[in-house]
């Protein structure tokens, strides 16, 4: 039996119960913590009082009912039971918490030791806590004198007359509750109890009651310590060698000045993980977020920071550039904060915010992985929503756009809060001005998605057989953006990923190499499952492949499904030219740049739904045509004879060839040599059925991939920018790291031609003139 303590809370008095030195800092200015004893008696009386804190009881309880038991057991038997952490949070007396007149603030926040506090709180008061389905219960511990066992009551141990069913009696109605028992028990064995028998099941009983006096041990941090300090004095006393979460360390914080704010923080999450059938509910298909994710995204709007320790900071009046505290500034900063809480809680907001995932080409969770990248583009919607003068629409869009970059880039991986804090601060002194919201954004949107990340990074990125990557995420978007079809069949990839027609668990792609077959040519078996080697595919009904080759059943599968499909399909699916022939891992090396170059153009599609046009296009246009820079009025119309010509087609692949020999630069096609934009109408007459933009880029490819000597999905991009007088076709040309040679027009010179870009015309080179160039220019 522990030793009793005849404890008073030190609270009560005012009074330190100091029972070993305080440790000081470096230099001895301050002391970080104090240690103290404290009876069970005056914890619970503290925590009723309110002069602990102990928020948990209102919110889901994390430990088991057995844990519980094996807690109150382990005291009964003497047995050490683990320090307590407690913060002074340095309240004054009677500070009542924000937006709540009826509590006060406790003197003393609990860091360490919440659910045996809770545990032991719910017990011996009998108050019921919140289960993880928010519902409520009472922990009822039953104890047998006999046995000198603690457990769980339930119905049979109720009945059981060898059991207290619940010891909180014991506190209450101690001396009838002795009396019950003991008579209880008698009558269930049909005879006296002797009295030595009697004295040591009373003894036992006592010694139940008396654990009301069981010492706990507890540390006292003092109110001046930065959180951090607390978190890093948590590890170091841990005996478990647990790391303090700091978020749910700072919901804690919260709730010691504003539990309102927190509770409400915590119905939103609780909403949003489970379906509310037609009542209006944060519940969706992306995340169930936690209420540290949306206090993210509450500070972030607020205050234009990252780190959540700020939050923690406002509510006890610091400011968080001078580092002062007042109760005004206290006051001031909170209402700043439930307005934005208000905000980032509205489901309006929230609902408004996931178009723009599905504007970017995400459907469900899955694709899904990165949360904070989802919770910081929150941030960014609404501060473009409340704070500017943006339009909806260009919103939606920039956001979009936003999100597939961070998301892609992987820009909050790392340290999240750092990062967002910079961006935060590149727009904190746009003010009103929508259109600089929307030119910064932007800008950083450019600054990381470069001609480099797509032609090297992303490719790089997806050389991985990682089931979930934001690379492969950026794929599947690019494909719903695209309105892909799955390989060899008609459903479209955006059926596939709706989580309401196939649940994301059910979701499946296919090996385009077998694994049977890459076994039979030994192909280690890591490999066996790259992001390259997948792809979503409807097989016909008969389709059984085995382990054969690419090249034994692919014949079959195409002729069912027609040309002009296949190579819309392959298109789409990134498919090498000649795949089916090329050996595994250059069929890998080679689809991961297509793959990057769909996600590039699916990117850019996600700009084509809006009005706006390209107002850099229409600068670039005005400054005529220059080395980097080349007009064309058509590709394929030939305006003088008014039909199809071959001609027309060899001249874009001319110049081409020139850019890429060169620096690089941009060729325009619909805008003539003066400037003026013609669009593209007369080229689209010239495909049969109906014409599309995805089908001009298709044949533009595949003309350019024919009739140039080098792969060109790596080094052009393709883009139908809208200006105000029409659409045009934008081929930016990267600078290729070798020559490059273009087939000459059917009937003339019989060998490879060589072009180059000298000032704003585009020339062909010969002989000593090519050789010394090539020499020049690449050695």
């Amino acid at each position: 039996m522990p030793t009793p303590v005849n404890h008073i809370s030190p609270l009560q008095t005012g009074e330190r119960h100091n029972v070993s030195e305080s440790v000081s800092i470096v230099g001895g200015m301050s002391n970080l913590y104090r240690t103290t004893t404290y009876s069970l008696q005056s914890l619970i009386e503290d925590i009723r009082q309110g002069r602990i804190g102990l928020p948990e009881i209102q919110r889901p309880f994390v430990w088991k009912p057995i844990q519980a038991r094996d807690l109150l057991d382990s005291m009964y038997r003497g047995y050490p039971v683990g320090t307590l952490l407690f913060w002074d949070t340095g309240a004054e007396a009677g500070l009542r918490q924000i937006d709540n007149d009826r509590e006060s603030v406790p003197r003393m926040a609990i860091v360490d030791g919440q659910q045996r506090l809770t545990s032991l709180y719910a017990i011996l008061t009998r108050r019921p806590v919140v289960d993880k389905n928010f519902q409520h219960k009472e922990i009822k511990i039953a104890f047998s004198p006999t046995l000198e066992r603690f457990e769980v009551s339930n119905a049979i141990i109720q009945r059981d007359p060898e059991y207290i069913p619940d010891i909180a009696e014991i506190w209450g109605k101690h001396r009838s509750t002795v009396r019950s028992f003991l008579s209880r028990l008698s009558i269930s064995r049909d005879e006296e109890l002797s009295e030595a028998e009697q004295d040591a099941l009373e003894d036992r009983i006592d010694k139940v009651r008396d654990l009301g006096r069981f010492p706990f041990q507890a540390i006292e941090i003092n109110e001046y310590v930065d959180p951090a300090e607390v978190a890093e004095i948590f590890v170091r006393t841990n005996s478990k060698g647990v790391i303090l979460n700091q978020s749910n360390f700072i919901l804690t914080l919260m709730s010691v000045y504003w539990d309102k704010g927190r509770r409400e923080l915590e119905d939103f999450c609780h909403r949003a993980a489970n379906p509310a059938g037609s009542v209006p509910s944060p519940h969706n298909h992306f995340i169930n977020p936690e209420p540290s994710d949306m206090l993210r995204a509450v500070a972030g709007l607020a205050f234009r920071r990252g780190r959540l320790d700020n939050v923690y900071n406002v509510l006890r009046g610091k400011d968080l550039d001078t580092g002062k505290f007042s109760e005004e500034r206290r006051t001031a900063q909170f209402r700043i904060l439930q307005e934005a809480q208000d905000e980032v809680l509205d489901l309006t907001n929230w609902r408004q915010f996931l178009k723009c995932l599905n504007m970017a080409g995400f459907r469900h969770r899955r694709m899904l992985t990165s949360d904070i990248a989802l919770i910081y583009s929150y941030v960014f919607w609404l501060i473009g929503k409340r704070d500017t003068d943006l339009d909806r629409n260009s919103l939606q869009v920039l956001i979009a756009r936003w999100f597939f970059m961070a998301h892609t880039t992987r820009r909050y991986t790392g340290s999240p809060e750092t990062r967002v804090e910079a961006d935060l601060a590149r727009i904190s002194k746009i003010d009103n001005n929508g259109e600089a919201f929307k030119n910064e954004l932007n800008r950083m949107i450019d600054l990381e998605l470069t001609n480099d990340y797509w032609q090297i990074n992303l490719p790089n990125a997806l050389d991985t057989t990682a089931p979930k990557s934001p690379a492969l995420s950026a794929y599947w978007a690019a494909l719903v953006l695209l309105d892909a079809e799955a390989l060899f069949g008609r459903i479209r990839v955006r059926a596939l990923l709706d989580p309401v027609i196939t649940p994301p668990r059910s979701l499946e792609r296919h090996h385009l190499f077998p694994k049977g077959y890459l076994q039979k040519i030994g192909v280690d078996r890591k490999k066996w499952n790259a992001i390259a080697n997948m792809a979503f595919v409807d097989w016909p009904e008969n389709a059984s492949i085995g382990s054969k080759s690419p090249s034994e059943y692919l014949p079959g599968l195409k002729e069912k499904i027609g040309p002009d499909r296949w190579a819309q399909q392959s298109y789409h699916h990134a498919l090498p030219r000649g795949w089916d022939q090329l050996d595994y891992q250059e069929f890998l090396e080679k689809r991961h740049k297509l793959i990057a170059e769909i996600v590039r153009k699916g990117f850019y599609r996600i700009n084509q739904d809006t009005q706006d046009y390209d107002k850099t296009l229409v600068d670039l246009i005005r400054s005529g045509e220059s080395h980097t820079v080349e007009f064309k009025s058509t590709a394929r119309y030939n305006l003088k004879a008014g039909r199809h010509d071959k001609k027309m087609e060899h001249v874009i692949v001319k110049a081409v060839c020139g850019f890429l020999n060169s620096e690089g630069g941009t060729l325009l096609i619909g805008v003539d040599d003066e400037g003026k934009v013609l669009g593209l109408e007369d080229d689209l007459s010239t495909f049969k059925n109906k014409p599309n933009m995805d089908k001009y880029e298709l044949w533009l490819r595949n003309r350019l991939e024919a009739d140039l000597s080098i792969a060109t999905a790596g080094v052009i991009q393709i883009e139908f920018p809208s200006t105000p007088d029409g659409d045009v076709c934008k081929v930016q040309v990267s600078p290729s790291g070798r020559p490059v040679f273009a087939k000459p027009l059917e009937g003339n010179l019989p060998h490879m031609e060589f072009w180059v870009r000298i000032g704003n015309a585009t020339k062909q080179l010969y002989g000593v003139e090519q050789h010394e160039y090539i020499d020049k220019h690449w050695r």
